[in-house]
């Protein structure tokens, strides 16, 4: 089973439906409840996505087999401490769950901050979301002090030195 990550636009078409289950899942999760179309196309409109893009971002895709299956974004937060960025929208399908699939996207990902000189990467999460937290400190984020309050719906942080 062959894992391909590659920087794509958050835009292409594997990759805005990558964002749609994304956030279809994090919010039916948070709502207990599957989300309504109308609800998943409400998150996305003004969700920040395009900060995915240089100069402000990356975004990577993640295909299993050929198939769309995960993605990862960077956001570049200079402004909030020099040497930092953001990850962000880390998905894997669920079906492509367990395959390693997770960690070489946080790969992908961290190569690309380095290649922009970042020193420190910083998330946030929620505590519902167990395998997002279970990734993150598999692959060497540790929970640190809530460094913004941006997101109303962050319950933990994570920070990686690179």
């Amino acid at each position: 089973m062959t894992w391909t990550v590659t920087a794509e636009r958050f835009d292409s078409p594997d990759a805005t439906a990558l964002r749609r289950d994304y956030y279809d899942e994090v919010a039916s999760r948070y709502w207990q409840r599957p989300a309504t179309a109308a609800e998943i196309a409400q998150g996305l409109a003004d969700d920040g996505a395009d900060l995915l893009v240089p100069p402000t971002g990356r975004f990577v895709v993640g295909r299993h087999e050929g198939k769309a299956a995960g993605c990862a974004g960077l956001v570049l937060t200079e402004e909030a401490a020099p040497g930092s960025a953001e990850l962000t929208r880390v998905y894997v399908r669920p079906a492509f769950r367990s395959t390693g699939g997770g960690g070489l996207l946080l790969a992908a990902i961290e190569e690309e901050a380095r290649a922009l000189g970042v020193r420190l990467l910083r998330l946030d999460t929620r505590l519902d979301l167990v395998e997002a937290r279970g990734l993150y400190a598999k692959h060497g984020y540790g929970e640190v002090r809530a460094f913004h309050r941006r997101n109303p719906y962050a319950e933990v942080w994570f920070a990686k030195e690179l």
